[in-house]
């Protein structure tokens, strides 16, 4: 098996790890391909098993001389799935800040992927949307890579097996309580079973499609969390700006909120203001910090968006030098 490590090579790597199919698979991987890397690890404590898979993250980890890093947290009843992914996600990027991680490696695969498609098809997405999982993705301060895309969780079984390598199955990927697991146990495997050099051709066209279809989407005006994008005459392309801008900050938009966003133009979404105002796009945290009328008048000369002026004011943001930076 072999994943492309231009992206990997020579840089500063942190492996999402679990001890299971996948992230076994990919540690060795990586290991065969002399990429440098740590590994994270994150312990939830919802299952007897989790200590053994504690104890090999470990042993790995001391055997081929990587760094080792684990979180162990009690989680809160509720949202099982969205609750540990933000655990873990955070304990991530926490690693990432400290250690100048530049990137982290998840194993997500084919069998992934294709849940991920169906998922949002079945709730109404877009192409961007259906596409969802792709290699690289780029956040803040750090790049999101998923190099075994590629593989179906079978050929990676057989990777396992094939060179002996030990591993655990996690049971609950098998309880229908889950939606991805549902998702999972009655359509995706069922159809890589039978189609899977298809379905790997299709993510292949539809990663060509997006990419040329995609926009640029780099910030006009960037300081601290305020965002200045040029807005589009299509309504599609602004909705994606705004939504690439605040998956980076850790929110997804719901497909009401993006129909509110393009419908009111200037609106507070969760701690965020939105607006799409004359020939750009404004993204900032919500602020409630008081302005003066010599600061409202500022803004409202400059023609800066209402739900916005706050957040300048309390990062002082010279309003002058942002005009200026926008019509150069």
């Amino acid at each position: 098996m072999q994943i492309n490590n231009n992206i990997l090579q020579n840089k500063k790597n942190l492996l999402a790890f679990s001890a299971g199919v996948d992230s076994t698979a990919l540690f060795f991987i990586l290991l065969k391909q002399d990429i440098p890397f740590d590994i994270a690890i994150v312990n939830y404590n919802q299952r007897v098993q989790a200590k053994d898979e504690v104890s090999y993250a470990k042993e790995l980890a001391l055997k081929y001389d990587k760094q080792f890093f684990m979180k162990e947290v009690q989680l809160p009843s509720g949202n099982f799935e969205k609750n540990a992914r933000d655990i873990r996600y955070s304990f991530f990027e926490e690693l990432i800040s400290e250690h100048s991680y530049q990137n982290l490696i998840t194993a997500h695969q084919l069998n992934d992927r294709l849940e991920w498609f169906l998922m949002q098809f079945s709730k109404g997405a877009g192409l961007v949307e259906l596409a969802g999982v792709q290699e690289v993705s780029q956040k803040n301060n750090y790049s999101l890579i998923r190099p075994i895309l590629d593989y179906s969780k079978d050929e990676l079984l057989e990777y396992l097996s094939s060179n002996q390598i030990k591993h655990f199955v996690d049971a609950s990927n098998f309880e229908d309580t889950y939606k991805r697991n549902y998702f999972r146990k009655n359509f995706s495997d069922k159809l890589l079973s039978e189609f899977q050099s298809g379905i790997k051709k299709s993510f292949s066209y539809l990663n060509k499609d997006i990419t040329s279809l995609n926009v640029d989407c780099s910030a006009l005006f960037l300081q601290d969390e305020l965002e200045i994008f040029k807005s589009n005459k299509d309504d599609n392309l602004n909705i994606r700006l705004i939504d690439k801008s605040l998956k980076k900050r850790g929110y997804i938009l719901s497909s009401l909120q993006r129909d509110e966003i393009l419908k009111q133009k200037e609106i507070v979404i969760d701690k965020f203001c939105i607006s799409i105002y004359e020939d750009y796009i404004w993204i900032t945290p919500n602020s409630s910090t008081i302005m003066d009328k010599k600061f409202k008048e500022l803004c409202r000369v400059n023609n800066i968006p209402k739900k916005n002026r706050t957040y300048l004011k309390e990062k002082n943001i010279d309003i002058r030098k942002l005009i200026k930076n926008l019509i150069l």
